[in-house]
């Protein structure tokens, strides 16, 4: 959904994915409006992030982002203005849904951990809100 809605903490969920486990090894599958709730129209990850390092630390207004540990483990921290939640990603086969509107930022990393990032939307420099009282500001107002 990409509008002005006042998302929270609680509309970012987690998801597990469809696991299936072979002997040879696992797969996971993501699939746009399936596994996750929108058409995914960018994909990045992060990796070979140094000891007590951390990313994030912004809001997208429109964006959303579904986010997966690929490789080890890692927090995110999730805030929508009033309310703040840590989730611990640390299986390849769980996601973690981050609506639009919803400060994140992302530490604890572990060695070797490799954050995958499925994003809605193409990259907008214009969508990104990286002071947090900036954001704390646009929430009041939306």
């Amino acid at each position: 959904m990409n509008d002005n809605s006042l998302h929270t903490i609680n509309d970012c969920q987690v998801v597990n994915l469809p696991k299936h486990t072979r002997i040879n090894g696992n797969l996971t599958v993501v699939e746009n409006g399936i596994s996750i709730p929108f058409d995914v129209k960018r994909v990045y990850y992060l990796y070979d992030i140094p000891s007590g390092e951390a990313r994030g630390g912004h809001a997208h207004r429109l964006l959303q982002q579904f986010i997966i540990a690929v490789s080890g483990s890692f927090d995110v921290v999730i805030d929508d203005g009033y309310n703040r939640r840590t989730v611990t990603l640390n299986r390849p086969y769980m996601g973690l849904h981050i609506r639009s509107g919803i400060w994140r930022e992302l530490n604890n990393f572990s060695s070797g951990a490799v954050c995958l990032v499925l994003a809605s939307e193409h990259y907008d420099e214009e969508d990104y809100i990286r002071d947090y009282n900036e954001f704390v500001e646009y929430i009041r107002n939306i």
